[in-house]
């Protein structure tokens, strides 16, 4: 298959998402678990069938590093699975796609990356085109809204945690680095889940079960596999370019399928938002790289 629809793909399958997960009768972080350990499992078949081997040197070295980074997964996906259930998926998904506009800032400090004119202006709008969607959900009195955006943003806060503590993280492969971090991230949430939830995870519906498979094995699973095998031919000029259908699948989604409703306020700030971070990976490559939209990347 062509690496550029596999990633095209894959970028679809991250689009949905926000669909899948309104059908799963769970709490968000029990939802989170699940799809860790599913997306875990097939990976790791994928893996051995590739005939590849973990280095459990590499592991033990970037150990601390990976299980911040495993706390950093884990939190992104409950808070965005707690956004979908308070909010549009319009608006979970424009809150989550500022995850980028942070690590723009955030790069100075941590990473010692110069920020330019350009990345500064983007940030400018982008932030515009944030206060825009909030601005409007807090003049129209919806709480719920509101919420779920500030959950939205809180997980676009570690899904950024995310993406600078894995340019710490040394010689993994991508492939391999987000098994472990799957891994991780689902006995981490394994004792949270119980003493938060208690053991009402092993009493899904049966209407759910079909929705959580999908989650686990397509959106998680099956959607990181496309991502690696189509990134691994592809220049970080298209990555960057190419990420972008998984917001547009998602906004669509919401419009078309779920039918939910956009004020021209709001539909103006998530243009400025998406498009604030594209204008700022234009013909940026090395940085574009860093901005590509994996849940575990």
């Amino acid at each position: 298959m062509n690496s550029k629809i596999q990633f095209i793909l894959s970028m679809i399958t991250f689009g949905t998402i926000g669909l899948v997960v309104r059908y799963i009768d769970l709490a968000s972080s029990e939802r989170a678990l699940l799809s860790s350990f599913l997306g875990c499992i097939f990976l790791l078949l994928i893996f051995f069938m590739m005939k590849k081997k973990i280095s459990w040197s590499l592991v033990k070295t970037n150990a601390f590093l990976l299980i911040l980074s495993g706390i950093a997964l884990g939190g992104n996906w409950i808070f965005l699975y707690q956004s979908y259930d308070y909010t549009t998926i319009a608006n979970a998904t424009l809150g989550y796609y500022f995850a980028p506009v942070l690590v723009m800032i955030l790069s100075p400090f941590v990473l010692r990356e110069q920020l330019s004119i350009k990345k500064m202006v983007c940030i400018g709008v982008a932030i515009i085109g944030m206060l825009m969607i909030v601005g409007e959900g807090m003049s129209a009195s919806e709480s719920d809204d509101i919420l779920g955006l500030s959950f939205g943003l809180i997980a676009a806060a570690f899904y950024a945690a995310l993406l600078l503590l894995n340019k710490f993280i040394k010689e993994m492969g991508k492939l391999e680095q987000t098994i472990i971090q799957l891994g991780t991230t689902t006995l981490l949430l394994m004792p949270y889940v119980f003493l938060a939830e208690g053991f009402g995870i092993f009493e899904i519906s049966s209407s759910s079960i079909p929705y959580m498979l999908i989650l686990g094995i397509v959106n998680t699973g099956i959607g990181f596999w496309l991502f690696f095998s189509g990134m691994e031919k592809l220049n970080g000029q298209s990555i960057a370019m190419l990420s972008y259908v998984d917001p547009f699948v998602a906004i669509l989604i919401s419009a078309i399928i779920v039918q939910e409703h956009m004020t021209i306020v709001q539909m103006l700030g998530g243009v400025l938002l998406i498009g604030s971070t594209l204008v700022s990976e234009f013909r940026s490559v090395n940085y574009s790289k860093q901005l590509m939209k994996t849940p575990a990347e």
